[in-house]
């Protein structure tokens, strides 16, 4: 969730302070950029030097640098960052927060920023425990920021109690959490297939199709993105998601229906993005077949219609999607595929669109929804064609 996302670090005077080193290194190495402003009671704690080697940036101490001539704009870095966190913060710089007293680089940076703001106290127990603080926590918190509640240990005075700055774990889960709450498919189930599958002839050999799973992971990692609790069932392929969802990998089609009809009924939506074997040979030679004959006859079957199985089985507030490839009269074969599988939008696919199909990196689509509105779309990436995708789910959603 923190990948590519702009953060700017507050620290404040605090023993706690040691902790913000390996905050640093867990925020970078969930992909952040990372910007860490440092007030000079912070620097009595920790050094700029341990906190800019680690975020890999300069650390902001001051509006000047003199060492280095540079002007620190405060407006910049308020505009700069996707999220702050001030951890620690201290009684101090929280009652400036809560009075809007502006004396150094991290409080202008606050006060000029527009995004959301997480802080996490450290503090004494007694400290923590006054009403004056407790009045400016509920005040911070009237202005829309994120108070990371404190844990409970012994305290560098001696004390036990409540004070310890969460730990640098817990504030990554916590973001995590809060970013995926703010998601539009926060709290969604979802389903993708991708891939192809290989229908067993022998032990060898199968018969198959060219999908590469390209379209099916580009949707399943963009719906993972936007909050979704995603299961990815993927038929033979060298596709790696970069989300982080839940693979099961099959191989044929029984496998695939499997799969698909025992989650289903837990889903909120489905998107059927695998090429499925519409046959398989009936039978399977328990043998590798040699070649002596001249010719040799496959006897197929057909397989179990996944996609019209789920469309059945699908109840009012389940959301379907599937795909139709075409080679030929192509709009009507797909508006045919949404009104007979009980789809609430169908993505057609045709082989006569240059850059569309299988294996390709580009994709060309058009959009169906229940009422038959046509949507067309230019070649585009899988990744771009996926947001595109997710854009005509959202829209059944809102």
């Amino acid at each position: 969730m923190l990948k590519n996302k702009n953060i700017i670090l507050g620290v404040c005077g605090s023993i706690a302070a040691y902790k913000s080193a390996f905050l640093v290194r867990l925020l970078v190495k969930a992909g952040a950029n990372v910007k860490v402003i440092l007030t000079p009671d912070g620097a009595n704690f920790i050094t700029p030097l341990t906190l800019a080697t680690l975020s890999k940036n300069p650390v902001y101490t001051q509006y000047f640098e003199e060492e280095t001539g540079v002007w620190s704009n405060h407006v910049e870095l308020g505009l700069w960052a996707d999220f702050i966190i001030i951890a620690p913060i201290s009684a101090n710089t929280l009652a400036k927060l809560a009075a809007g007293i502006c004396d150094n680089l991290l409080t202008a940076v606050y006060l000029s920023a527009k995004c959301p703001v997480y802080v996490a106290p450290a503090m004494d127990l007694d400290m923590w425990k006054h009403e004056s603080t407790q009045n400016n926590i509920d005040k911070i918190s009237s202005y829309g920021n994120i108070v990371i509640s404190p844990g409970s240990g012994e305290l560098a005075s001696g004390l036990y109690g409540e004070g310890r700055m969460a730990e640098p774990e817990e504030i990554i889960l916590f973001l995590d959490n809060a970013i995926k709450q703010s998601m539009p498919l926060y709290g969604k189930k979802v389903m993708v297939t991708a891939g192809p599958t290989y229908e067993a002839i022998d032990p060898v050999r199968f018969i198959g199709n060219h999908s590469s799973g390209k379209m099916g992971f580009a949707l399943a990692d963009e719906l993972a993105k936007l909050g979704a609790d995603v299961t990815l069932i993927a038929g033979p392929t060298a596709q790696k998601a970069n989300s982080d969802l839940k693979r099961i990998d099959v191989v044929s089609a029984e496998e695939m229906f499997n799969a698909c009809t025992s989650i289903f009924p837990q889903t909120d939506i489905t998107v059927m993005c695998a090429a499925v074997a519409d046959y398989r040979p009936k039978v399977i030679a328990g043998q590798k077949i040699k070649k002596q004959e001249s010719e040799l006859v496959l006897a197929l079957e057909k397989t179990v219609d996944i996609l019209a199985s789920l469309g059945r089985d699908k109840k009012a507030n389940q959301i379907l999607v599937g795909f139709a490839l075409e080679t030929n009269d192509e709009e009507n074969y797909a508006k045919g595929k949404l009104e007979k599988k009980n789809l609430d939008l169908v993505i057609l696919n045709s082989l006569n669109d240059k850059g569309a199909g299988f294996k390709s990196d580009t994709n060309k689509i058009t959009i169906f929804n229940k009422t038959l509105e046509r949507t067309v779309f230019e070649t585009k990436s899988k990744t771009e064609v996926a947001k595109d995708i997710c854009a005509a789910i959202l829209k059944i959603i809102k």
